[in-house]
């Protein structure tokens, strides 16, 4: 299935012999034109892994490369039965076999290698790490295990669109030991994902040999999570071919996960600079006599098909060979454009229904009536988190919803939240827009991977929109302690690619998730705990409502600019009020309400008229994020400054639990109030 997209680069024809990507055994088990087919994409992967560490050998790729020798067997085989339309499917360091197949012309996987501007990624990304997302092939990053979810949430997508797809992905013995493996199996139990996980059990992670990665067989764990296991040896390529067709069938009937464990060979290091040193050289040389590939091939050429693979390798290797000299001509990646692909131009502006009907509400309630708004008019949303379907969520965010729309759209997940954004982020690449909520904003630690390195960058590195809407209960004041009051804005909006929005008004929480739902980009939405139920205020459908993308000038004064957001809002409008009763000054007071992507122009304007700029937030000083706003100001705006700025923030210590210590920790209206004369007076006095 090729590449729809046009190429900017010509590269040699590729050879008929290579149309044939589909695999499909009859009841006997495969024939020998399904060994052949086979063997012929085996063949071809091993001589394109041969060209491309030969180029690495000689300077001429940078990075590293890593090759699929051993797993040829294995990769080749499940790509060629996967239905390439609808299946969805990530590929691991090992598989190239499965890019080859799945889509593009073997010089975009090359140039891919090299990191010229003929590269899919625009050379972007290095080696491996690419894919096809758009044909639901799903780019691997390097934290091992991630891309499981992914692969879950990408079939579960195409399932709820009526597709009968299934998933596959891939891990090695050592991606077997991270937590997000376990979440994964677990959760696509729990959900009935029709997922086949695929051990590729080299015997080493790395360096490290299996005896010191885990105890038991990997194979067994099937059983803890209520699931098929199955144990094979890739040496045996005509048993499993019927053993790996039967489980993707199965797998595709019955709607139940699967798990595969596939011991393979070392026949190589880790990547192209791994010199092995570490293996005992009898046993490389054992497993070289054991590889697949030239005994399969003995295998065919004692059935008498020798001739016909003698010219179908020597097709190939020259294919190989063109293709690679044509892909060393294309010229160097240019960085034109980079800054401009970190989020996605592209809008999904929904026609939402006008509504006059004003309700005085509280905060969450307004969440609640936007969550409703959303699932009754965007088919393609649905909402998911810990405790959030009968319960309604720790904080009532999402009550009566399931009763509504039921459990396809309003889905309780188990306790994984890695493998819960994962899952998201795929359902969001494929054309749904999920809203994941946090129980505690402090949570969502526990999926920073996915969050930041992966549904964060996804469109910088693949091209692809990944709708997604984070919720984040957050900050102190209601004496949660250290594990359930952090305000981390300053941690996400560090990363690029993420979108980051914090209301302060139940309209403007009502809103932000509509503003932040329609986005095609990852959106974390701030949510104020103690906003929750602390005040009252008329909410109604606003056609203006993407403007809360923009800060809001609260008041009007004179004297100095303040800029604030969530809770802080409220506390800086009290002390604003006792500043200008008895100190007779004045202030624009601005609630922020976006902080990524940041629009200071009417900020500035004000902080030129007033010559003074004063940040008030929550979390805590050190690295925080008034750090940059002040410094987004004062670079452009030195010298219209007339005193020094002034950072209000939580102090630099963990959350304490007692009341009398949050109160001391955190901003207070009397707090703001203090630091703001004494800036003031300090100011004047200079």
């Amino acid at each position: 299935m090729p590449s729809t997209e046009a190429r900017s680069f010509e590269y040699p024809k590729t050879p008929s012999i290579l149309a044939d990507r589909d695999l499909r055994l009859g009841t006997d088990g495969p024939t020998d034109d399904d060994l052949l087919l086979t063997y012929r994409w085996m063949s071809y992967s091993r001589f394109a892994d041969m060209r491309i560490l030969e180029l690495y050998r000689q300077g001429k790729m940078k990075g590293t490369v890593t090759c699929s020798d051993g797993n040829e067997g294995l990769v080749a085989p499940v790509a060629l039965m996967l239905d390439k339309t609808i299946d969805c499917v990530s590929w691991t360091h090992r598989g190239l076999p499965g890019h080859l197949i799945w889509s593009d012309h073997l010089g975009d996987h090359v140039s891919q290698y090299l990191g010229n501007a003929g590269s899919p990624t625009h050379a972007r990304e290095g080696n491996a790490h690419h894919g096809d997302p758009k044909n639901r092939s799903y780019p691997m990053i390097s934290h091992l295990g991630k891309m499981s979810s992914n692969v879950m949430g990408g079939t579960d997508s195409q399932r709820r669109k009526g597709i009968n797809a299934v998933g596959v992905t891939f891990f090695g013995d050592g991606g077997s030991s991270t937590g997000e493996i376990h979440e994964s199996l677990n959760m696509a139990s729990v959900l009935n994902l029709p997922v086949v996980f695929i051990i590729e059990n080299n015997k080493y992670a790395y360096s490290t040999p299996l005896e010191e990665q885990y105890r038991g067989n990997l194979v067994d764990r099937a059983i803890g999570y209520g699931m098929k296991g199955i144990s094979v040896d890739i040496s045996d390529l005509e048993n499993n071919l019927k053993i790996f067709s039967d489980a993707i069938e199965e797998t595709r009937t019955s709607q139940r996960p699967i798990l595969i464990e596939v011991h393979s060979l070392r026949l190589r290091g880790h990547a192209g600079y791994d010199t092995c040193d570490y293996i005992d050289p009898a046993l490389t040389e054992k497993w070289i006599k054991e590889d697949t590939l030239p005994n399969f091939r003995n295998r065919l050429v004692e059935k008498g098909y020798g001739e016909r693979l003698d010219k179908e390798d020597s097709l190939l290797k020259e294919f190989v060979n063109e293709t690679v000299g044509s892909a060393l001509k294309i010229p160097p990646a240019q960085p034109g454009g980079l800054i401009d692909d970190v989020f996605t131009k592209e809008s999904n502006f929904i026609d939402w229904k006008a509504e006059d009907e004003t309700e005085t509400i509280t905060f969450a309630q307004a969440l609640t009536k936007a969550h409703d708004k959303i699932l009754s008019e965007s088919p393609e949303s649905l909402v998911m988190g810990q405790d959030i379907a009968d319960y309604g969520g720790p904080f009532k965010i999402t009550e009566d919803l399931f009763g509504k729309y039921g459990r396809s759209r309003v889905l309780n997940t188990p306790i994984c939240e890695s493998a819960t954004v994962g899952y998201a982020t795929g359902l969001a690449v494929n054309g749904h827009r999920p809203i994941v909520e946090f129980q505690f904003a402090d949570f969502a630690t526990d999926a920073t991977t996915q969050i930041t390195l992966n549904a964060a960058t996804y469109h910088f590195r693949s091209g692809v929109k990944v709708p997604l809407v984070l919720r984040f209960p957050c900050g102190g004041g209601l004496t949660f302690g250290s594990f359930h009051s952090q305000d981390l804005e300053a941690l996400y909006t560090h990363i690029p690619g993420l979108k980051l929005i914090y209301p302060s008004t139940p309209q403007d929480a009502y809103n932000a998730l509509l503003a932040a739902y329609e986005d095609d980009n990852p959106v974390c939405l701030f949510e104020h705990k103690k906003l929750y139920r602390l005040l009252k205020g008329p909410v109604k459908f606003d056609p203006n409502f993407r403007k809360v993308w923009e800060p809001a000038l609260r008041r009007s004064g004179e004297f100095a600019t303040i800029v604030t957001y969530g809770e802080m809002t409220i506390h800086a409008n009290s002390a604003v009020d006792y500043l200008e009763k008895e100190y007779d000054r004045t202030f624009d007071l601005f609630d922020l309400r976006a902080l990524a992507p940041l629009k200071l122009d009417a900020i500035r304007q004000s902080v030129a008229k007033t010559g003074r700029i004063i940040v008030i937030h929550e979390s805590r000083r050190n690295v925080g994020f008034g750090a940059e706003l002040v410094a987004r100001i004062t670079e452009g705006q030195f010298y219209d400054l007339e005193a020094p700025p002034l950072r209000i923030a939580s102090q630099d210590m963990p959350i304490p639990f007692a009341t009398e210590l949050e109160e001391d920790y955190r901003p207070s209206s009397d707090s703001i109030v203090n630091a703001i004369v004494d800036w003031l007076e300090e100011s004047i006095e200079s």
